[in-house]
């Protein structure tokens, strides 16, 4: 039990729970509070994925230079997807946005671009630059079940510090002048553009802002771990959106609580459900079944937070009452 407890409190504070945390941010600023339904950050974060690790590989560009490209990327990638579609409804975004991010997910993964890109093999051996920054000496620390190498100490500093640096930017942002306009377009549009205001160029600015926060998320996703193009799916866009409902749609900290709540159920279902069947308890599983139940389980538990509390956990109901 002890193991376990320990599994979902490391899953709460793992730097894929800030990557993730942070993507939702972003989302948060599209749809939350832009009433932009964007359904392919999965996109914005491959493209953060893949241009840090292919700089770094294949052209050999410092960290910075690296993080540079996947930033320069991402303003293109939401050019693209914005400039067709930000006129129109918003569905007709959510429709190229995921149409966009899979068609991505196929280019990268095909073996005619695997020079650039490692094709379904996916990328690796680029995080040394980051490492090397790390100014805490070569050790392991904490204590009991919470023990770290240097490394992921500093990841874990690195990555909660950008959450808690975007989660305060998004504060920022929609408290002031411009944030008041985004939301004003959220509720209608119409009634913002008779006032004289762009509509589409703070669309567009939204889209940008997000999106280039779910590519710093994307780099710091494959940081610890290799660029692999099956990550980039539909999956990953539906996670983030549970975990954007999940703490409230129209919040700042509801994003990262969201995020956190998701990553630690699912560590912690998968756990006690494994303890079951390994004891006994559990007759009607096998361990091979517990993945796919795990997720049965936290669906059904977004289904009726969505029947009861629609706005989410920190949400207000007010905020549901909008154009989207």
């Amino acid at each position: 039990m002890d193991l376990i407890f320990s599994n979902a409190v490391n899953a709460l504070f793992d730097p894929m729970t800030a990557a993730y945390a942070i993507a939702a941010i972003g989302i948060a600023l599209h749809f939350g509070f832009t009433g932009l339904l964007n359904f392919g950050q999965a996109s914005f974060m491959a493209v953060g994925a893949y241009g840090f690790a292919i700089a770094t590989i294949s052209f050999g560009l410092p960290f910075w230079g690296a993080v540079a490209v996947s930033v320069g990327l991402s303003v293109i990638l939401a050019f693209l997807l914005g400039i067709p579609t930000l006129r129109l409804r918003s569905d007709y975004l959510a429709i190229v946005t995921i149409a966009a991010s899979e068609m991505l997910r196929y280019i990268v993964s095909t073996t005619s671009a695997q020079p650039l890109t490692g094709g379904p093999q996916g990328l690796n051996n680029y995080s040394t630059e980051f490492y090397g920054l790390n100014p805490i000496p070569v050790g392991t620390y904490g204590f009991w079940n919470f023990t770290y190498s240097e490394r992921e100490v500093f990841m874990r500093i690195v990555s909660w510090t950008l959450v808690v640096l975007f989660a305060i930017v998004l504060a920022i942002l929609v408290r002031s002048p411009w944030g008041r306009v985004i939301k004003g377009i959220r509720e209608d549009e119409d009634a913002v553009r008779s006032l004289g205001k762009n509509v589409y160029a703070y669309k567009m600015q939204s889209l940008i802002v997000g999106g280039l926060m779910g590519t710093v998320a994307g780099i710091l996703f494959v940081i610890p771990r290799s660029v692999q193009p099956g990550n980039y799916g539909t999956q990953l866009t539906f996670f983030l959106w549970t975990m954007l409902l999940l703490g409230g749609a129209s919040t700042v900290i509801g994003s990262v609580i969201g995020s956190m709540i998701f990553w630690g159920l699912l560590s912690l279902s998968d756990d006690l459900l494994r303890a079951g069947v390994d004891n006994g308890v559990i007759t009607f599983l096998t361990n091979d079944q517990v993945g796919t139940i795990r997720f049965m389980i936290v669906g059904l538990g977004l289904m009726l937070l969505v029947i009861f509390r629609p706005q989410g956990i920190f949400g207000n109901k007010k905020e549901l009452q909008f154009n989207g």
